[in-house]
């Protein structure tokens, strides 16, 4: 019964989400929608690429999972060098992050999960080995898996404070689609307690650690770092302060702080990196009522001024952030000043670059507690607090470069998940 009213809300959903999807179509172009791939049609290419191959089926739902999952995706194109390895994604930000990593041979939108929808889908594709990073589980997509006896492997798994009550909740009802998954590989401790609370077999649940540990650092040309910097218009004494992956009500506190710390730091420039670039133009029209000139990324190429001391630079682009916190001085990660759960911190301390972050990190606790306990980063309780410690940074680069030194030091002593997870992979595709 639970699953029939499961299978009728997806189907009421889907009635909006087919309109909306070929809205965007006729927006963005087809290729940024991707509704004939939810719906499970593929292209003729990629079922000839698939024909008398394994596959292995890594799904990462959006940005943050994709890039969590870029470790072992380089490690399993090692180790399985004639397999395909598909990638797929909820959201087309995930997706464009997902066309930028070279060792997939394809990369698909997730399908919705309905019965007759997934099973489309299996047929085509016919995986050896599905793999889940980070808990992103769809019912129906699991059991068809367990009915098929394809395995399917949950990879760098968390439960969140917020999503643990909520599993909890749906009690003996995810005990089925627990008991489909075949192994559990889960960042931390709390993470398998969890797991093993809400029903999963004790033992299929095993630590295999956090894969962002395993995160290369880039290689960045100085040269092509310096021409970046360039092309983003942006003053050559500057200093740079990157605020990566904002939310809704995060902007205004951000620049309360921002033309504070410019009263003591002339030089100072803030660029913003709104976690949801549809975001942006209204992230523009906000600071602009606010006095504040902003510029889109978007629209650098067509002006061919630098920008001006006190305006503000806005990201509407999709896998640049690396590169920006390679030329930033501070690095502030959002969605932890209002009540979201907070982002990846790591990605900061994986470039050496001090981070700052708000109190509302559920959502990465334990790396939260690791960075903290390192003194690889700065953790703030409010605006003040934010514009107390960044001054402290900004008036003392032996601190900054010290904290900054800690993060990458703290990737060092934690690194492994990739061959710890691979060596579970291995069971399930090489038998």
């Amino acid at each position: 019964m639970v699953y029939l009213l499961y299978e009728l809300i997806l189907y009421i959903s889907v009635l909006f989400l087919v309109p909306f999807y070929l809205y965007r179509g006729l927006r963005y172009g087809k290729a940024r929608h991707g509704l004939r791939e939810r719906l499970g049609i593929y292209a003729q290419n990629f079922c000839s690429l698939l024909r008398g191959r394994k596959v292995i089926w890594v799904h990462a739902v959006s940005v943050g999972e994709t890039r969590a999952a870029i470790p072992l995706l380089r490690a399993m194109r090692e180790r399985y060098p004639d397999a395909v390895l598909l990638l797929s994604n909820v959201t087309e930000t995930g997706r464009e992050i997902a066309a930028g990593v070279a060792e997939v041979d394809h990369y698909i939108f997730f399908p919705f999960d309905l019965r007759w929808i997934v099973r489309k889908a299996f047929d085509i594709i016919q995986p050896d080995v599905i793999v889940l990073v980070e808990t992103e589980i769809w019912p129906n997509f699991v059991l068809e898996a367990k009915r098929r006896k394809i395995p399917v492997i949950l990879i760098n798994g968390r439960i969140s404070d917020r999503s643990f009550p909520r599993y909890r909740m749906a009690g003996k009802v995810m005990l089925p689609i627990l008991d489909s998954i075949a192994d559990y590989c889960m960042q931390s401790e709390q993470d398998s307690r969890r797991i093993r609370r809400l029903g999963a077999p004790s033992g299929r649940v095993q630590v295999t650690g956090n894969l962002k540990f395993d995160m290369q650092q880039p290689s960045i040309d100085p040269a092509d770092l310096e021409a970046f910097r360039h092309e983003l218009k942006l003053p050559e004494n500057g200093r740079l302060w990157v605020a990566g992956s904002t939310h809704d009500g995060e902007a205004a506190p951000l620049l309360e702080v921002y033309l504070r710390l410019r009263e003591i730091c002339p030089e100072l420039f803030l660029v913003l990196v709104p976690r949801h670039p549809e975001r942006c133009r209204q992230v523009q029209e906000d600071l602009a009522k606010l006095g504040v000139a902003a510029t889109l990324r978007s629209t650098l190429a067509m002006s061919p001024r630098t920008l001006q001391p006190g305006e503000v630079l806005i990201v509407d682009t999709v896998g640049e952030v690396l590169k920006l916190y390679s030329l930033a001085d501070v690095v502030f990660v959002g969605g932890s000043l209002v009540n979201v759960g907070g982002h990846n911190i790591l990605e900061a301390s994986l470039l050496k670059k001090p981070v700052l972050y708000g109190a509302n990190m559920q959502n990465f606790r334990e790396i939260a507690r690791l960075v903290r306990a390192a003194h690889a980063g700065l953790q703030v309780k409010n605006a003040e607090d934010l514009y107390r410690q960044m001054r402290l940074l900004l008036e003392n680069p032996e601190e900054l470069h010290r904290i900054g030194e800690n993060g990458y030091h703290l990737f060092e002593k934690n690194r492994g998940a990739t061959q710890r997870t691979l060596v579970v992979i291995d069971r399930r595709f090489l038998s």
